[in-house]
């Protein structure tokens, strides 16, 4: 049994943007995300501090970081399906996976 891409693939027109995006977006998660480990190892006792609803800062700044990865995607797909249409010239013809 001969396993192929189920469409032609050819070249990447959008990889130099793409490679940028992701590295960009993953640098500022990256300095958020150190940002939460620097203060639980500096001042553990900050995160104890309740914001509101009775949700203290750890549990608000976690679901902060997983909702920022969510849109984080989001934002890179988006982008990148867009790059992708303008450079295939497809973009007003609904080229499909554009993502719109």
């Amino acid at each position: 049994m001969l396993h192929e891409p189920a469409a032609k693939t050819g070249k990447d027109l959008a990889f130099a943007y793409k490679r940028r995006l992701g590295v960009i977006m993953f640098i500022v998660y990256g300095a958020i995300y150190a940002a939460f480990v620097a203060v639980n190892l500096v001042k553990p006792v900050l995160m104890e501090t309740v914001l509101f609803s009775g949700l203290n800062l750890a549990v608000v700044y976690g679901m902060g970081l997983i909702l920022l990865a969510l849109v984080l995607a989001l934002v890179y797909n988006r982008a990148c399906g867009r790059r992708e249409a303008a450079m295939s010239g497809a973009g007003a013809s609904g080229a499909k996976g554009a993502g719109r």
